[in-house]
């Protein structure tokens, strides 16, 4: 008689089984989810990085530098989600690997991590199915998925092209200043801070130095209006202006040019007017610099955070208006934050269309669909709220008796706005203050009604609909 074969235990998963979970997994993820979730991993892997001693600079006594994780771990957040808001001071507490890192930090921000990972699937020919490619659409604010791949290579290869003649520009002031090497490394790492409406510098007091030079000035602020503008708008700009029979601006586009332009003249005059005597910031200038470093400045405030002039000597009514230009910020589907210029218009247009008793708000000729309009106002209302709660917390949490009101709500909108700007207060604060600010540019860079949607429950609709009500009374 013979025995039996000896039982074997049961299989373990294999490998495919394993990774057909993990792909179930990932394909279960909503793309404000994934979009929340990889901007926090890739905060928490900069962290990290820059915590590492081998990337802080040296004293003058050649002894490595002190960076605490949280200082670390706060210079990553404002590098991924393009801010510029900094405790420490990048040009001296890094070496020359930590700013590499900060840099890619900045692009990969800048870009989107999840374009990033498409990118390397194109790359490597692997096939992008259709859950994907709605990912990337929802990054790069795109309408449709159905071209989203070749608007991925267009962005990469006009954004690096862009950063190099942005870079090759600024070479001609950064290389006779700092020599070749540092040069070279200089006008790089401000044309991708730039681009990117990041707003870091690797001098200790911003472009302060260069308040009166054309050629920064110029090439910064052009590289900052460029990458907030939105990269479908340039797109349509582009094929408008090479064929323009074929292809129209469209709606959108021709409401953020609009917009964007508004807002650059508004934030020139108020400047111009306001600071036009104040000693100490356009006042020692001539009149040229005095409207350089005016334009300038209305450009940085559209979420790019660089600075020639020092807003911790601005009068209240020049910080208020920029307060106004940071919240409202650069351009869907940009580089920079914000609640948008389109969010803006749409909210403005709707509430002006109610007072002239009008009953649909239009652009352009074209009705404002209602969804659109709740959209923009849950944007605009669930930023208000945001600013409004942190900046409560900011307060509460305040321990100096030299930081003022004012300060503490600046700092809060330039988080939110992922602006970077400041008046000189972001090192003056407590760490429980600067977690407030991580927090506040976390959810400013992915965007509030993202985060909400990417967290709350996902379900099948109302399945009743009750009568609506007339009678409550409004305002």
């Amino acid at each position: 008689m013979t025995r039996p074969p000896p039982s074997r235990p049961p299989a373990g998963p294999s490998d495919a089984a394993r990774a057909v979970r993990r792909k179930t997994l990932y394909s279960r993820l909503s793309p404000p989810q994934l979009i929340a979730l990889s901007f926090l991993l890739a905060i928490l892997v900069g962290g990290v990085l820059l915590a590492l001693p081998v990337t802080h600079g040296l004293n003058e006594d050649g002894t490595r530098r002190s960076v605490n994780f949280l200082q670390a771990l706060f210079t990553s957040t404002s590098a991924l989600c393009v801010t510029g808001l900094n405790v420490i001071d990048p040009a001296k507490d890094f070496n020359r690997l930590g700013q590499v890192i900060i840099m890619l930090l900045i692009q990969l921000g800048g870009l989107g991590i999840i374009t990033f990972g498409t990118s390397f699937a194109l790359l490597s020919r692997r096939r992008v199915n259709f859950t994907e490619r709605m990912r990337v659409a929802q990054q790069v604010g795109a309408l449709n998925a159905g071209g989203v791949l070749s608007l991925i290579r267009s962005i990469f290869l006009y954004t690096f092209l862009i950063e190099l003649v942005g870079a090759a520009l600024l070479a001609f002031r950064f290389v006779p200043l700092e020599g070749w090497g540092r040069g070279l490394f200089y006008a790089l790492f401000h044309s991708i801070s730039a681009f990117n409406n990041a707003g870091f510098a690797l001098y200790s007091n911003n472009l302060m130095n260069f308040v009166a030079d054309p050629l920064v000035s110029i090439v910064v602020a052009l590289l900052i209006i460029l990458g907030g503008t939105g990269f479908l708008v340039q797109l349509n700009v582009v094929a408008h202006l090479m064929n323009p029979r074929r292809n129209r601006l469209a709606v959108h586009s021709k409401l953020v040019l609009t917009m964007m332009t508004v807002l650059l003249v508004v934030g020139t005059l108020t400047y111009l007017i306001f600071e036009w005597n104040n000693p100490a910031t356009l006042g020692p200038l001539g009149f040229g610099a005095k409207l350089l470093a005016s334009f300038f400045q209305s450009v940085t405030t559209r979420t790019a955070g660089f600075n020639t002039l020092d807003y911790g000597a601005m009068g209240l009514t020049t910080l208020f208006i920029s307060i106004i230009l940071m919240f409202i910020g650069a351009n869907p589907g940009g580089t920079g934050g914000g609640i948008k210029t389109s969010t803006f218009y749409v909210m403005m247009a709707s509430a002006w269309s109610m007072v002239r008793g009008r009953r649909d708000a239009t652009l352009f000729h074209r009705r404002i669909d209602t969804d659109t309009i709740l959209r923009a106002m849950t944007v605009g209302l669930l930023s208000i709220g945001l600013v409004n709660m942190m900046f409560v917390l900011l307060l509460a949490l305040n321990t100096r008796a030299d930081v003022r009101f004012v300060n503490l709500f600046f700092e809060a909108v330039s988080a939110f706005g992922t602006v970077g700007l400041s008046m000189n207060t972001t090192p003056l604060l407590n760490p429980d203050q600067h977690i407030v600010l991580i927090i506040l540019m976390f959810l400013g860079r992915i965007g509030p009604l993202t985060f909400a949607v990417a967290f709350s429950r996902s379900g099948s609709g109302d399945l009743v609909r009750y009568p609506a009500e007339k009678d409550i009374l409004i305002g």
